[in-house]
């Protein structure tokens, strides 16, 4: 397959490609080079990106919904505005991603790196996060209603605003995450890790903390209507009856 003077196939040299607005929907480029490539609005819906290299690609409002990313490299890529809904990035390499405005609804992010990426604004409801590593990423105002956090990493990532309602954060690790005015009802935050959180103004309606580890963390204005916080160690480092 030849675009624009380029061979697409699986393993191709890339790099650096001019690639802008291109339809490589289906296409397989797996294990493909392509960082620092200009794929701006391109079309790579279905394309097979497994262990593609996508090193500080520019991925600008890319389509990429339905794609395999399996182990791709994604570190500092912009995909700012892309489209990634149902895209499968098991075990990607998104350190330091730019995603704001991002469409990731239904993506599956297991084990994904996702060190300070930048993922604000950002819609991923009912996407799958487990285990996946967020620590010092910015989340301000993401969409994560039933999204499955099982086990996540999110060690100081700030959400602030951010919409967990209905979101699965058992055993998440949640230590010293900034979790200002955020929508955490009807949460199931079993096990989870809180030591020095923020939650001041946090909606907790009916969520589940059974057993969360609440040490020293901040829950001023935080609505615990209906919450179950049974075997939780509170702020004070009692536990909770």
């Amino acid at each position: 397959m030849e675009v624009n003077g380029y061979t697409i196939e699986s393993g191709s040299d890339l790099t650096g490609a001019n690639l802008i607005g291109v339809d490589l929907s289906g296409a397989d480029l797996t294990a493909s080079v392509l960082s620092v490539a200009n794929l701006r609005e391109a079309n790579l819906s279905f394309a097979d990106l497994n262990s593609a290299d996508l090193c500080e690609a520019n991925l600008r409002e890319a389509n990429l919904a339905n794609a395999e990313l399996n182990w791709a490299d994604l570190t500092l890529a912009n995909l700012c505005g892309a489209s990634l809904s149902e895209a499968n990035l098991t075990d990607a390499n998104l350190t330091k991603a730019i995603l704001y405005d991002a469409f990731m609804s239904e993506a599956n992010l297991t084990d994904a790196n996702l060190t300070k990426a930048i993922i604000s604004n950002a819609e991923l409801e009912c996407a799958n996060l487990t285990r996946a590593n967020l620590t010092d990423a910015l989340l301000l105002k993401v969409n994560l209603f039933g999204a499955n956090l099982t086990g996540a990493m999110l060690y100081c990532a700030d959400l602030t605003e951010a919409n967990l309602s209905n979101a699965v954060l058992t055993d998440a690790v949640l230590r010293r995450a900034k979790l200002w005015s955020s929508d955490l009802s009807d949460a199931n935050l079993t096990g989870a890790d809180l030591p020095w959180a923020i939650l001041s103004g946090a909606n907790l309606h009916g969520a589940n903390l059974h057993g969360a580890n609440l040490h020293g963390a901040n829950l001023t204005g935080a609505n615990l209507t209906g919450a179950n916080l049974t075997g939780a160690t509170m702020p004070d480092g009692s536990i909770h009856d």
